[in-house]
């Protein structure tokens, strides 16, 4: 997958797993946009940060997204509900990769309390390295 830009949001309970994702991205050599939050310490709330990240990918159509929760399934279940969105919550390399092949994700989202940093960066390894399969997912990509 050729990522230009990458954006990040995080509530409190994925700030640590989205600064690991933020370091590896700018690793790669990715244009980083960090959306917040800025601290695990204050209380936020999930949706405000996936409909930020959501903002921003209507209008930069090539890029891509991270999103991090303390379970992950808050925060992606309020990115998809944005028709542009199509943000596959993994728990390992393998799921990451699948979101890629089959689903054309453009959004990763993982689970900041969960996924220890190993396993951060095999998701992401796998979300950016793998390209879209095409052919018969796109039939069904094209339902969605």
């Amino acid at each position: 997958m050729q990522a230009n830009k990458v954006y990040l949001a995080s509530d409190h309970g994925g700030f640590k797993g989205k600064e690991i994702a933020l370091k590896y991205c700018k690793e790669r050599g990715f244009d980083c946009v960090d959306l917040g939050c800025n601290s695990p310490e204050i209380s936020v709330d999930y949706p405000d940060f996936a409909n930020a990240l959501a903002a921003h990918l209507e209008n930069d159509k090539g890029a891509k997204g991270i999103l991090v929760c303390g379970s992950g399934i808050g925060i992606s279940i309020a990115a998809n509900r944005h028709k542009h969105i199509r943000c596959a919550l993994c728990h390992d390399e393998n799921t990451a990769m699948l979101s890629r092949l089959h689903n054309d994700a453009n959004v990763l989202a993982f689970s900041g309390r969960f996924s220890d940093e190993k396993m951060i960066i095999a998701m992401l390894r796998a979300f950016f390295d793998t390209q879209f399969e095409g052919g018969r997912h796109q039939r069904r990509i094209d339902k969605l």
